[in-house]
């Protein structure tokens, strides 16, 4: 049945990111996920960890550009999953960053470059207008992704311990601010 189905178009087989509960070992689907939008500085419980585990805050980190001593500041909420990013993206109508268009950056833990890429996805009003793209972590980043053909880097193992695409942080749990790593906070 499954293969006359699949011969007819009507089922297909993809890699998509799902809802992850590390505690359950399972999938979830989206109407079983409650999204809450913290305003700023928010301590949580999580399960699996003993003291609340603290959400919201925007940190700040640099990447440098290949080929020069520039850098580009980019902000973000979940900082664990840059050990996952495979691109810088930039609103192409940003003038402040017209001069990156084409160029790349060095990741400062894997050594390999991530291109900038131009996407509108980008609201150059929040953060710095410069967004770390991680496709294996992030629905909006695995939409970016997708558009510009991106690789996915999954760090985060099915028990939510980074995995070993950054050796030195192999093994440390998802949600420890030790990955702090020089990083700015702006709560």
């Amino acid at each position: 049945a499954f293969i006359r189905m699949h011969d007819k178009g009507l089922i297909f087989r993809q890699n998509r990111l799902v809802n992850w509960s590390c505690t359950l070992k399972s999938a979830i689907s989206d109407i079983e996920v409650e999204k809450i939008e913290v305003k700023g500085r928010t301590l949580k419980k999580v399960p699996g960890y003993v003291d609340p585990v603290e959400f919201g805050i925007l940190e700040e980190f640099q990447y440098t550009v290949v080929g020069g001593k520039d850098t580009v500041t980019v902000a973000t909420t979940r900082l664990e999953t840059m050990l996952g990013d495979t691109a810088v993206a930039i609103h192409p109508d940003d003038a402040r960053y017209k001069h990156l268009h084409g160029k790349s950056v060095l990741h400062p833990f894997r050594k390999c470059e991530l291109p900038i890429v131009l996407d509108s996805f980008v609201d150059m009003e929040f953060g710095t207008g410069c967004v770390k793209i991680t496709p294996a972590h992030d629905f909006n980043d695995y939409e970016v992704g997708m558009r510009h053909k991106l690789p996915f880097v999954d760090c985060i193992t099915d028990e939510g311990l980074i995995n070993d695409v950054c050796p030195m942080f192999t093994g440390m749990r998802r949600l420890m601010r030790v990955l702090q790593c020089g990083a700015r906070s702006k709560s």
